[in-house]
Protein backbone atom coordinates (compact mmCIF):
# COMPACT_ATOMS: atom_id res chain seq x y z
CA UNK A 1 0.00 0.00 0.00
CA UNK A 2 2.71 2.38 -1.12
CA UNK A 3 0.46 5.42 -1.82
CA UNK A 4 -0.83 5.40 1.77
CA UNK A 5 2.67 4.99 3.15
CA UNK A 6 3.97 7.95 1.15
CA UNK A 7 1.01 10.16 2.05
CA UNK A 8 1.29 9.61 5.79
CA UNK A 9 5.06 10.05 5.67
CA UNK A 10 4.46 13.46 4.10
CA UNK A 11 1.74 14.29 6.64
CA UNK A 12 3.96 13.29 9.55
CA UNK A 13 6.78 15.47 8.22
CA UNK A 14 4.43 18.42 8.55
CA UNK A 15 4.33 19.09 4.82
CA UNK A 16 1.20 20.64 3.34
CA UNK A 17 -1.10 17.98 1.87
CA UNK A 18 -4.39 18.69 0.12
CA UNK A 19 -7.23 16.68 -1.35
CA UNK A 20 -10.96 16.71 -2.12
CA UNK A 21 -13.91 14.94 -0.49
CA UNK A 22 -15.96 13.61 -3.42
CA UNK A 23 -19.68 13.43 -2.69
CA UNK A 24 -21.75 14.51 -5.69
CA UNK A 25 -20.06 13.35 -8.89
CA UNK A 26 -17.55 10.53 -9.23
CA UNK A 27 -16.13 9.55 -12.61
CA UNK A 28 -12.75 8.26 -13.84
CA UNK A 29 -11.81 11.60 -15.40
CA UNK A 30 -11.89 13.21 -11.97
CA UNK A 31 -8.68 11.38 -11.15
CA UNK A 32 -6.97 13.19 -14.01
CA UNK A 33 -8.17 16.57 -12.73
CA UNK A 34 -7.02 15.83 -9.18
CA UNK A 35 -3.60 14.74 -10.38
CA UNK A 36 -3.20 17.75 -12.68
CA UNK A 37 -4.15 20.01 -9.76
CA UNK A 38 -1.24 18.43 -7.85
CA UNK A 39 -3.42 17.30 -4.96
CA UNK A 40 -2.09 14.65 -2.62
CA UNK A 41 -5.08 12.38 -1.99
CA UNK A 42 -8.77 11.86 -2.66
CA UNK A 43 -11.58 10.77 -0.35
CA UNK A 44 -14.64 9.15 -1.93
CA UNK A 45 -17.74 9.55 0.23
CA UNK A 46 -20.21 6.66 0.44
CA UNK A 47 -21.99 8.09 3.48
CA UNK A 48 -23.88 10.93 1.78
CA UNK A 49 -23.75 9.86 -1.86
CA UNK A 50 -25.20 7.30 -4.26
CA UNK A 51 -21.86 6.04 -5.65
CA UNK A 52 -22.05 2.34 -6.42
CA UNK A 53 -19.34 -0.04 -5.24
CA UNK A 54 -18.18 -0.81 -8.79
CA UNK A 55 -17.35 2.84 -9.46
CA UNK A 56 -15.65 3.26 -6.08
CA UNK A 57 -13.52 0.15 -6.72
CA UNK A 58 -12.66 1.57 -10.15
CA UNK A 59 -11.44 4.83 -8.60
CA UNK A 60 -9.41 2.91 -6.01
CA UNK A 61 -7.84 0.88 -8.85
CA UNK A 62 -6.95 4.05 -10.76
CA UNK A 63 -5.32 5.39 -7.63
CA UNK A 64 -3.34 2.20 -7.16
CA UNK A 65 -2.10 2.30 -10.76
CA UNK A 66 -1.16 5.98 -10.44
CA UNK A 67 0.43 5.45 -7.00
CA UNK A 68 -2.12 7.94 -5.66
CA UNK A 69 -3.98 7.41 -2.36
CA UNK A 70 -7.75 7.03 -2.60
CA UNK A 71 -9.58 6.81 0.72
CA UNK A 72 -13.25 6.00 1.25
CA UNK A 73 -15.77 7.30 3.78
CA UNK A 74 -18.05 4.31 4.46
CA UNK A 75 -21.72 4.75 5.37
CA UNK A 76 -21.48 2.76 8.61
CA UNK A 77 -18.91 1.47 11.08
CA UNK A 78 -20.07 -2.12 11.45
CA UNK A 79 -17.69 -5.01 10.77
CA UNK A 80 -19.25 -6.00 7.44
CA UNK A 81 -19.19 -2.47 5.99
CA UNK A 82 -15.57 -1.80 6.99
CA UNK A 83 -14.39 -5.17 5.69
CA UNK A 84 -16.26 -4.59 2.43
CA UNK A 85 -14.65 -1.16 2.07
CA UNK A 86 -11.25 -2.79 2.36
CA UNK A 87 -12.33 -5.21 -0.38
CA UNK A 88 -12.84 -2.23 -2.70
CA UNK A 89 -9.12 -1.52 -2.57
CA UNK A 90 -9.17 1.68 -0.53
CA UNK A 91 -5.92 3.06 0.94
CA UNK A 92 -7.81 3.91 4.08
CA UNK A 93 -10.99 5.37 5.48
CA UNK A 94 -12.46 8.59 6.80
CA UNK A 95 -14.78 7.21 9.49
CA UNK A 96 -18.00 9.14 10.17
CA UNK A 97 -19.23 9.92 13.68
CA UNK A 98 -16.80 7.96 15.81
CA UNK A 99 -17.94 8.32 19.40
CA UNK A 100 -16.20 5.54 21.36
CA UNK A 101 -12.93 3.59 21.19
CA UNK A 102 -15.01 0.41 21.04
CA UNK A 103 -16.12 1.40 17.54
CA UNK A 104 -12.48 1.49 16.55
CA UNK A 105 -12.00 -1.99 18.01
CA UNK A 106 -14.53 -3.18 15.42
CA UNK A 107 -12.64 -1.30 12.71
CA UNK A 108 -9.39 -2.92 13.83
CA UNK A 109 -10.90 -6.39 13.55
CA UNK A 110 -12.31 -5.58 10.10
CA UNK A 111 -9.03 -4.31 8.59
CA UNK A 112 -6.73 -7.02 9.97
CA UNK A 113 -6.59 -10.71 9.14
CA UNK A 114 -6.30 -13.38 11.87
CA UNK A 115 -4.74 -13.58 14.36
CA UNK A 116 -4.65 -9.76 14.61
CA UNK A 117 -8.27 -9.36 13.51
CA UNK A 118 -11.18 -11.14 11.86
CA UNK A 119 -11.03 -9.88 8.28
CA UNK A 120 -11.58 -12.31 5.43
CA UNK A 121 -9.82 -10.59 2.52
CA UNK A 122 -11.16 -10.49 -1.00
CA UNK A 123 -11.94 -8.33 -3.99
CA UNK A 124 -9.74 -5.53 -5.24
CA UNK A 125 -8.14 -5.20 -1.83
CA UNK A 126 -6.13 -8.32 -2.66
CA UNK A 127 -4.26 -6.37 -5.34
CA UNK A 128 -2.16 -4.63 -2.70
CA UNK A 129 -0.14 -7.80 -2.04
CA UNK A 130 1.69 -10.41 -4.10
CA UNK A 131 1.30 -13.26 -1.62
CA UNK A 132 -1.63 -14.09 0.61
CA UNK A 133 0.22 -14.87 3.83
CA UNK A 134 -0.70 -13.20 7.10
CA UNK A 135 2.80 -11.71 7.24
CA UNK A 136 2.31 -10.09 3.83
CA UNK A 137 -1.04 -8.64 4.87
CA UNK A 138 0.47 -7.13 7.99
CA UNK A 139 3.52 -5.73 6.19
CA UNK A 140 1.94 -4.53 2.95
CA UNK A 141 -1.55 -3.45 4.05
CA UNK A 142 -2.30 -3.29 7.74
CA UNK A 143 0.73 -1.25 8.77
CA UNK A 144 -0.02 1.47 6.24
CA UNK A 145 -3.82 1.64 5.97
CA UNK A 146 -4.99 5.15 6.89
CA UNK A 147 -7.75 5.51 9.47
CA UNK A 148 -9.18 8.98 10.16
CA UNK A 149 -11.95 8.92 12.81
CA UNK A 150 -14.17 11.98 12.52
CA UNK A 151 -15.24 13.62 15.77
CA UNK A 152 -18.76 14.86 15.00
CA UNK A 153 -20.58 14.91 18.35
CA UNK A 154 -20.25 15.81 22.00
CA UNK A 155 -20.10 12.10 22.79
CA UNK A 156 -17.06 11.84 20.54
CA UNK A 157 -15.54 14.81 22.34
CA UNK A 158 -16.13 13.03 25.66
CA UNK A 159 -13.98 10.10 24.46
CA UNK A 160 -11.54 12.21 22.47
CA UNK A 161 -8.21 11.03 23.85
CA UNK A 162 -9.19 7.36 23.69
CA UNK A 163 -10.30 7.74 20.06
CA UNK A 164 -7.29 9.74 18.90
CA UNK A 165 -4.88 7.52 20.80
CA UNK A 166 -6.37 4.26 19.54
CA UNK A 167 -3.92 1.91 17.84
CA UNK A 168 -5.66 2.13 14.45
CA UNK A 169 -6.03 5.91 14.40
CA UNK A 170 -3.60 7.45 11.93
CA UNK A 171 -4.66 11.07 12.40
CA UNK A 172 -7.39 12.87 14.30
CA UNK A 173 -10.21 14.17 12.12
CA UNK A 174 -13.21 16.43 12.50
CA UNK A 175 -16.67 16.60 10.99
CA UNK A 176 -17.14 20.35 11.48
CA UNK A 177 -20.70 20.68 10.19
CA UNK A 178 -22.16 17.82 12.24
CA UNK A 179 -20.11 18.70 15.31
CA UNK A 180 -21.22 22.34 15.22
CA UNK A 181 -24.86 21.26 15.08
CA UNK A 182 -24.44 18.76 17.91
CA UNK A 183 -22.91 21.54 19.99
CA UNK A 184 -25.94 23.74 19.25
CA UNK A 185 -24.07 26.28 17.10
CA UNK A 186 -24.73 24.87 13.63
CA UNK A 187 -22.31 26.19 11.00
CA UNK A 188 -21.28 29.17 13.16
CA UNK A 189 -17.61 28.72 12.42
CA UNK A 190 -16.51 31.66 14.58
CA UNK A 191 -18.59 30.61 17.57
CA UNK A 192 -16.35 30.20 20.64
CA UNK A 193 -17.96 26.86 21.49
CA UNK A 194 -17.09 25.38 18.10
CA UNK A 195 -13.62 26.91 18.03
CA UNK A 196 -12.91 25.51 21.49
CA UNK A 197 -13.95 22.02 20.36
CA UNK A 198 -11.81 22.27 17.23
CA UNK A 199 -8.83 23.39 19.30
CA UNK A 200 -9.42 20.53 21.73
CA UNK A 201 -9.31 17.97 18.91
CA UNK A 202 -6.11 19.51 17.60
CA UNK A 203 -4.57 19.41 21.08
CA UNK A 204 -5.57 15.76 21.52
CA UNK A 205 -3.83 14.92 18.26
CA UNK A 206 -0.68 16.69 19.43
CA UNK A 207 -0.77 14.81 22.75
CA UNK A 208 -0.93 11.54 20.83
CA UNK A 209 1.91 12.58 18.54
CA UNK A 210 -0.43 12.73 15.57
CA UNK A 211 -1.69 15.29 13.06
CA UNK A 212 -5.24 16.61 12.70
CA UNK A 213 -7.10 16.31 9.39
CA UNK A 214 -9.20 19.41 8.74
CA UNK A 215 -11.69 20.34 6.03
CA UNK A 216 -12.52 23.88 4.96
CA UNK A 217 -11.04 26.87 3.17
CA UNK A 218 -7.55 25.75 2.23
CA UNK A 219 -5.68 29.07 2.33
CA UNK A 220 -7.24 30.05 5.67
CA UNK A 221 -6.50 26.67 7.26
CA UNK A 222 -2.91 26.77 6.01
CA UNK A 223 -2.50 30.22 7.60
CA UNK A 224 -3.73 28.73 10.89
CA UNK A 225 -1.01 26.10 10.70
CA UNK A 226 -3.06 23.12 9.55
CA UNK A 227 -1.15 20.92 7.11
CA UNK A 228 -3.42 17.89 6.46
CA UNK A 229 -6.20 19.72 4.63
CA UNK A 230 -9.30 18.77 2.66
CA UNK A 231 -10.13 21.68 0.36
CA UNK A 232 -13.78 20.66 -0.10
CA UNK A 233 -16.16 18.93 -2.48
CA UNK A 234 -15.30 19.23 -6.22
CA UNK A 235 -18.82 20.21 -7.30
CA UNK A 236 -18.90 22.98 -4.70
CA UNK A 237 -15.43 24.13 -5.78
CA UNK A 238 -16.60 24.16 -9.41
CA UNK A 239 -19.71 26.19 -8.56
CA UNK A 240 -17.63 28.67 -6.57
CA UNK A 241 -15.15 29.08 -9.40
CA UNK A 242 -17.93 29.55 -11.98
CA UNK A 243 -19.64 32.11 -9.74
CA UNK A 244 -16.44 34.11 -9.43
CA UNK A 245 -15.84 33.97 -13.19
CA UNK A 246 -19.34 35.29 -13.87
CA UNK A 247 -18.94 38.06 -11.28
CA UNK A 248 -15.55 38.98 -12.68
CA UNK A 249 -16.97 39.04 -16.20
CA UNK A 250 -19.76 41.34 -15.04
CA UNK A 251 -17.34 43.49 -13.06
CA UNK A 252 -19.22 42.62 -9.86
CA UNK A 253 -16.57 40.71 -7.95
CA UNK A 254 -14.78 42.46 -5.13
CA UNK A 255 -11.00 42.71 -5.20
CA UNK A 256 -10.84 40.44 -2.16
CA UNK A 257 -12.93 37.68 -3.75
CA UNK A 258 -10.95 37.92 -6.99
CA UNK A 259 -7.71 37.56 -5.10
CA UNK A 260 -9.05 34.41 -3.51
CA UNK A 261 -10.12 33.00 -6.84
CA UNK A 262 -6.99 33.94 -8.74
CA UNK A 263 -4.83 32.39 -6.02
Amino acid sequence: MQPAKELIAKVNRGELTTGPLVIDHLWPGLMDHVLRAEMDYMIVCMEHSCHNTERVAEMCALGRLANFPVLVRPPKLDFSTISRTMDLGACGMLLPTVETPEQLDVVRDAIRVPPRGRRRPGGMGNRWIKDMTAADWEKDVEQDVIILPQIESQKGMDHLDAIVGHEVTTCAAIGPYDLSHDLGVGAQWDNPKFLAARAEIRAAAKRAGKVMWMIGDGPSLAQEGFTFICVGEPSVILESAMTQIVKQTRGEASEESLRGYNA
